[in-house]
């Protein structure tokens, strides 16, 4: 286990008339090799409780480890908690801000003090795992690069801390679909690099095709946890919660009710088309 919440609550501008409960009573574990997707409307707590995975925010009760530590003891050096859980913002490339891509990815390695040698082979190796060239691209400005790229540069300068965990906050919005889909290979390739990644995602598409369990989020609270395909077969219980489920599971569960003997918890168009081969191969054959 990587990350542990107890009963976390975080209330905002506590005792004035704005005051709001943000966190209910969180409590929930993420295992070292996990690749959560977070999801939930807008509002139910999603944001709240990632920035509470690294010290951004501070619990109002309750109690956070992170690799064994407690992140809400006084004496715990925050500075080592983001070392290890790397938090990737919205838009993350409104964040940089250096004239080559190089001096970017390695602002925060040399904040660590580290050696030059150590720095760039932290930047070779950040690169690498964005799959950006190290030599064509270390040298050129981040702002002539495309969106998708420059979200890449942003993303590569939080590896470079050599983060245990990777939190990615709606990493593919804006882009359009060829950068959408550069961005989730990388993080499908991370994963098998050993990185943790908490995703939090409107996409049921991106959910499904990505992660091994999903927590949903809803007025603060864990209204749902669990693995994927057990998540997206309460398909009623998400429209509750004002969700949805990804379009092609909603296709092959209208095409199941039709009479057709297919399974209806089918996550991916890959999925999906073996699914139907499959059937109309029986169908031909009986």
């Amino acid at each position: 286990m990587i990350i542990k919440l107890e009963n976390v609550n975080h209330v905002y501008s506590p005792n004035t008339p704005f005051e709001k409960k943000a966190l209910d009573d969180v409590s929930l574990c993420i295992n070292d090799g996990d690749f959560v997707g977070l999801i939930g409307h807008t509002g139910s707590g999603k944001s709240t409780l990632v920035q509470h995975l690294n010290g951004l925010l501070k619990p109002t009760s309750g109690k956070i480890i992170v690799d064994g530590r407690d992140i809400t003891s006084k004496d715990t050096d925050l500075k080592e908690i983001r070392q290890k859980v790397g938090l990737v913002f919205q838009y993350p490339e409104h964040q940089l801000f250096e004239e080559t891509i190089y001096k970017d990815i390695a602002f925060g390695p040399k904040n660590l003090g580290l050696k030059e040698e150590e720095v760039e082979e932290r930047v070779k190796k950040a690169m690498g795992l964005v799959g950006l060239d190290y030599e064509r691209f270390k040298d050129r400005s981040p702002f002539e690069l495309s969106g998708g790229q420059k979200r890449r540069v942003a993303i590569a300068g939080v590896l470079a801390m050599k983060p245990k965990v990777l939190i990615l906050d709606e990493p593919t919005a804006g882009l359009d679909p060829r950068g959408r889909d550069e961005i989730l290979g990388r993080l499908e390739l991370l994963h098998k690099e050993g990185i943790t990644i908490i995703l939090v995602s409107h996409s049921m598409e991106d959910i499904a095709k990505l992660v091994n369990r999903i927590v949903v989020m809803h007025k603060g609270k864990v209204a749902m946890e669990g693995e994927t395909r057990e998540i997206f077969k309460q398909a009623e219980k998400l429209v509750q919660l004002g969700l949805g489920i990804p379009q092609i599971t909603s296709f092959m569960r209208e095409y199941r009710k039709r009479g057709n003997q297919v399974k209806d918890i089918v996550l991916t168009v890959e999925e999906a088309k073996d699914e139907i081969i499959n059937f109309l191969r029986r169908r031909g054959n009986a």
